[in-house]
């Protein structure tokens, strides 16, 4: 499979979790900010939407992180091969896709959601807050990526 067809399923999937955040997003923008004294009285079904939020973007951004960026790249025909991972990210903020402190910001806080550990409370809320108000800047890179893809293709 050639890279143009790899990144276009690759969009593709990252427009699911998309579609799963957007969703969860209605009803959490509701009751931002969460405060961790009040975590015990959130129903089930909101803790559910932040299962899912906490989820979906990991898998988004893992997804980015690991296929789409490389595949974008090699797309446009940039050097990939022998690159670092930072260098690949310079390379993205080159062409204003991304900023370089805020990904590693939202790698951060992906580490910080991805283990449930009970004693660490504030920490998870602090991160549900942040993503809560922050999830579209990831969003936006997959949608940037895609309409630039979808303009060179348009254009070939």
């Amino acid at each position: 499979m050639d890279i143009a067809k790899r990144l276009e399923l690759h969009i593709k999937e990252s427009f699911i979790h998309i579609e799963r955040i957007e969703n969860v997003l209605t009803d959490l923008d509701k009751i931002y900010p969460l405060e961790v004294d009040h975590l015990e009285e959130l129903s089930v079904d909101i803790k559910d939407k932040m299962d899912v939020l906490a989820f979906r973007f990991a898998k988004l951004q893992d997804l980015l992180g690991t296929k789409i960026f490389r595949e974008y790249l090699a797309f446009l025909q940039y050097p990939i091969e022998d690159k670092n991972y930072l260098e690949l990210l310079k390379e993205l903020e080159k062409e204003k896709i991304l900023n370089i402190d805020i990904w590693s910001e939202f790698r951060g806080i992906r580490n910080s959601i991805s283990h449930d550990y009970p004693y660490e409370g504030k920490e998870k809320v602090e991160a549900i807050n942040y993503l809560i108000k922050n999830v579209h800047y990831l969003i936006d890179i997959a949608k940037k990526i895609k309409d630039n893809y979808e303009t060179i293709t348009k254009r070939d």
